[in-house]
């Protein structure tokens, strides 16, 4: 489920739609929790739907640690992804927000943590940008994605939370534990599915996909 406080907007031709704060966010938000009403498709299943429908997943769904691939049953499918992105996946399984987020503003995030298997072409304005996506982003980045989450994190239960009845209870137990120094952190690369990035076809953008 995606924040109560955001809505659909639609941005260009180019980018089509994308998901929007109704209010501020302050940073340490939970902006996103998987919950039941997502729906979770093996590669099997994929593999017997019709092929526009097979386009319809790939575009819509994240790849999970378990390989499953998630479509939200809300407009989460529709957050779009940038290298200066102001939400970002964490180890215990939710989105957060990384600094606060204006009312208004556009909620983007970090697809180098969705386990892609090829590489994707990035419609980014902003300086700096990457260009692509690449399966072996992990490799580079886990550090300083860990770092911004727990950045984070230290402000997380000064904020309100109303995605946070979501979280299951192991996952409480383990972010509870890891706020109140009982617990060691969970790094997003808990996150990752083991998908292999030797075969170097899959991290050149210029082969294409």
């Amino acid at each position: 489920m995606i924040h109560p406080a955001t809505e659909l907007r639609f941005i260009s031709e180019a980018v089509g739609y994308g998901v929007f704060a109704t209010q501020h966010l302050p940073k340490g938000t939970i902006v996103f929790v998987k919950d039941p009403l997502d729906i979770e498709l093996s590669e099997q299943q994929i593999r017997r739907m019709h092929p526009d429908m097979q386009a319809v997943v790939e575009k819509y769904s994240y790849i999970d640690e378990r390989g499953k691939r998630i479509v939200s049953w809300d407009h989460a499918k529709y957050v779009n992804n940038c290298c200066r992105c102001n939400t970002i996946s964490t180890g215990y399984g939710f989105e957060i927000a990384l600094r606060d987020i204006a009312s208004g503003e556009e909620l983007t995030d970090e697809y180098g943590l969705f386990n892609l298997d090829r590489p994707m072409r990035l419609h980014c304005s902003k300086a700096g940008c990457r260009g692509w996506v690449l399966p072996q982003d992990p490799l580079s980045w886990a550090e300083i994605w860990d770092q911004w989450v727990l950045d984070a994190l230290r402000v997380l239960p000064e904020v309100d939370q109303p995605l946070y009845f979501l979280l299951e209870r192991g996952v409480q137990y383990r972010l509870e534990g890891f706020l109140q120094g009982r617990l060691p952190y969970c790094s997003v690369r808990t996150l990752l599915n083991g998908l292999s990035v030797s075969d170097p076809s899959i991290n050149d953008p210029n082969v294409a996909a």
